[in-house]
């Protein structure tokens, strides 16, 4: 029995499957919140906690903070536990789906350990990392299927013990090890076993023995004592082979740690922190101004380190109680960004969301967010007068700090100087509520998609009305509403509602709708103001869209539940008796297929350059040139930092090209490089300048790496540059348009927008010497011209 048990074990985890991640910081910059703490650990002189999916490293004796996310390697994934080991200087993170990472404190690496995940023969909701303990250089893990064996000084795995009846997966909550006997606190009714260490057949599980049955949660020891909490809330002492009921606690613990002096108890409202003796030493609860779950704790050097629900890290001295002190990385409020704005150079970030059929459940009621300075600041829900599930953010071009949010359910909020301002709702905009037969009372002021035109009058849509295009003017106050009612008979049952809206430099409102595809309307039109597009014979291979984008072509670009397409003749829609969206053909290896066929779209936004950023549900990020014909990028989460393929949104801060992706697990921002263009060549500049050896940007081949190169910002639309030695030789030359970074012709000079990037070679393909070179650039359009210096220093 014990031979052929051995052999399955070989099968199982004869050889460690790892590999070290990749670092994206260069980049990347994660945005990640750390206001929901899943665990927390102590080190030396520091401690560490995880929030959902990233970590952060909190200097006891400096006050740093140091975050670890998925820009660094980690995996995005939904943490459940994690533990320092202080002689291996290794922090181990343990994952809902039972991939655990060991990140190298002394090497600032990630080294992904994928065993149990990719285990056939476990069962994948037993794979769970529920804890890890230490002995000797030794790691026992804790799941929902029984214990691992991890060594931490090879970095490969040993034993694994399967302690049901027959050697069935019984879910194992802690490990302790106390005089040689290894004890763990099981679930299932199979209650707390032990074994003897140094018996060389643990993997048999005839070798252990029930010391109590039922289900217990916590296993701890000091003092040369075992301590246990049952489901009952019962604490119990194991002293050898002596079993004490000790007392009852108020509720079950969500987490039990030790220190050398303590044993700490978290509950929902309540910490309990006891000496090596078990006698209570102090008791913690949120207060007023940290109205909070707890979910964790630790305590180090006579402090206790409190893990919250909404507030990160709560400190406080053990013995001499005072106020809490947050402590907490800076980030936005929530991970689930529903929906971003960066087009101001600030970053605004909701968190409402709806259903994917329009449906406001459950109701969210939660704040803002938003990035200015390199600091988030938040908005809390009771400043925002009520107004839940808040979604699109819209930034008034004309007046200086107002934004527009739309809810879901209560109408609009507008915001001034980051200041909410008034809700608008039926009572003062022209804003509707839903009408329920039957349900006279029933209010829910459904505005999903909301847009700014050239002129300053704020478009938005109001779901489950006859007139659902609302237009706003905030200089006059003045609303007017747009009937639909030529296609849409039955407000409530005809169309459900609309995902997104795009203006066309002809004032064509392009909506993105749930039933009826896309919608076009244009008021200044007087026949047929509105029209739809929704039938395959149109182009359209489903009728429900997601995302409307306007390029700087005055293109229509279509995200649909099951591809791309394009409308290219947007100035002619309406003289176009029938109006037809095309598909992108491209050739890969040498075969015709359609751009992201059957691909679900979430968000499609463009940048400077005309570029396409493109959001899916579950294939993450395409980046595309202006045709669509190259992609750039594709952007998943086993290439990047992102942590899910789910794509929310997406936003382009024009100024600086820096692209935020919001992800159903955090927000992400991707140093794109380009910018918009400039209406004059008036502050154009050349940068790093001088350009010094430490620097080592030049001689690189590929140029969408942003921190590499000699770059030129502030460009007009159309441009041609032409740099020269002092002497006046042609050193490189590229144009608007033409020279693109995104070309496959691996330029060395290339133009993105408002952006230039030159990686310092010459037309013969070498890296240029030392010397001062002239930068002219010219206008095509408005034969405007601007003459830079750039000092190399090789």
């Amino acid at each position: 029995m014990s031979n052929t048990v051995f052999k399955i074990f070989i099968l199982l985890f004869g050889l460690t499957t790892s590999c070290y991640s990749q670092d994206f910081s260069s980049l990347w910059q994660g945005h990640y919140s750390y206001n929901d703490i899943v665990d927390v650990v102590s080190g030396d002189q520091k401690i560490y906690a995880a929030a959902q999916n990233a970590v952060f490293r909190y200097d006891t004796s400096t006050n740093e903070l140091t975050t670890i996310t998925s820009v660094e390697g980690l995996s995005g994934e939904q943490i459940t536990t994690i533990y320092y080991s202080s002689l291996y200087q290794y922090l181990l993170i343990g994952y809902e789906t039972g991939l655990i990472e060991v990140y190298s404190e002394t090497e600032n690496s990630v080294l992904s350990v994928v065993d149990i995940l990719e285990k056939v023969n476990i069962t994948p909701v037993n794979k769970r990392i529920n804890h890890f303990f230490e002995h000797e250089g030794q790691i026992y893990i804790s799941t929902d299927y029984g214990v691992s064996i991890y060594d931490l000084d090879r970095l490969e795995f040993g034993d694994t013990y399967f302690l049901g009846n027959g050697g069935a997966q019984v879910s194992v909550k802690q490990v302790s090890i106390l005089n040689n006997d290894i004890y763990v606190a099981c679930l299932n009714g199979n209650g707390i076993k032990k074994a003897d260490l140094s018996n060389p057949n643990l993997i048999d599980y005839q070798q252990w023995q029930t010391v109590i049955i039922g289900n217990y949660h916590t296993m701890q020891a000091i003092n040369n004592k075992l301590y246990a909490v049952r489901d009952n809330k019962v604490l119990y002492e194991i002293n050898g082979t002596a079993i004490n009921t000790l007392f009852t606690l108020p509720q079950l613990p969500l987490d039990a740690d030790m220190s050398a002096t303590h044993l700490v108890y978290a509950m929902q409202n309540a910490i309990y922190v006891y000496d090596e003796n078990i006698q209570l030493v102090n008791t913690f609860q949120p207060t007023e101004d940290y109205d909070t779950n707890f979910t964790s704790a630790i305590s180090l050097d006579n402090n206790i380190y409190i893990g919250t629900d909404a507030f990160g890290v709560l400190s406080n001295s053990i013995s001499v109680v005072g106020d809490y002190i947050e402590i907490k990385p800076n980030g936005p409020l929530f991970n689930e960004t529903f929906r971003l704005n960066a087009e101001s150079g600030v970053v605004w970030s909701s968190f409402g969301d709806y259903t994917e059929d329009l449906v406001p459940s459950p109701l969210r009621m939660r704040g803002l967010s938003y990035y200015r300075n390199e600091a988030w600041e938040s908005i809390p829900y009771d400043s925002l007068f009520g107004a839940r599930n808040l979604a699109q953010i819209s930034i008034n071009p004309f007046i200086q700090n107002q934004v527009f949010v739309s809810s879901f359910h209560d109408g609009l909020i507008e915001l001034n100087n980051f200041e909410p301002t008034v809700l608008y709702e039926e009572d003062n905009s022209g804003l509707e509520s839903l009408v329920l037969e039957g349900s006279p009372n029933y209010k829910s002021i459904r505005v999903s998609a909301t847009q700014f035109d050239s002129n300053g009058l704020l478009w938005s849509m109001n779901s489950l009305v006859f007139e659902p295009l609302k237009s706003y003017d905030p200089i006059s106050g003045s609303w007017k509403s747009y009937d639909f009612s030529s296609i849409v008979q039955d407000a409530i049952r005809d169309e459900f509602g609309y995902f997104d809206l795009a203006i066309d430099n002809n004032g064509t409102k392009w909506i993105g709708a749930y039933t009826n595809g896309i919608y076009a309307y244009n008021e200044s039109i007087s026949d047929t103001p509105l029209r739809n597009i929704r039938t395959e014979e149109q182009g359209l291979p489903f009728p429900r869209v997601n995302a409307v984008a306007v390029d700087n072509r005055n293109q229509l670009w279509v995200g649909t539940f099951t591809g791309l397409r394009v409308l290219y003749n947007t100035s002619g829609f309406y003289e176009d008796s029938n109006p037809t969206l095309s598909s992108i053909i491209i050739l890969e290896e040498g075969i015709a297929k359609e751009l992201l066929e059957g691909e679900t779209i979430t968000d499609i936004k463009v940048d400077g350059s005309n570029n396409k950023w493109i959001g899916t549900v579950d294939s993450g990020v395409f980046y595309l040139s202006p045709d669509g014909q190259t992609t750039i990028y594709h952007f998943t989460k086993d290439n990047s930092p992102l942590p899910s393929n789910r794509i929310n949104d997406i936003s382009v801060d024009g100024n600086n090209g820096i692209v935020y992706i919001a992800t159903i697990k955090g927000l992400l921002a991707f140093k794109a490089g380009g910018s918009k263009t400039a209406s004059s060549l008036e502050d154009a500049f050349v940068y790093p300048n001088p350009v010094r050896p430490e620097y080592d940007i030049l001689g690189f081949n590929d140029l969408n790496d942003i921190n590499k190169g000699v770059k030129i910002s502030g460009l007009t639309e159309r441009v041609n540059i032409k740099i020269t030695d002092i002497e006046g030789n042609l050193v490189a030359e590229a144009q608007s348009n033409v020279n693109l970074r995104s070309s496959n012709a691996s330029y060395n000079f290339a133009i993105d927008g408002g952006t230039a990037v030159w990686n310092g070679k010459n037309l013969g393909n070498n890296v240029v010497r030392t010397g001062v070179y002239l930068i002219l650039i010219s206008d095509l359009d408005s034969f405007e011209t601007k003459v830079l210096k750039v000092l190399i220093v090789r």
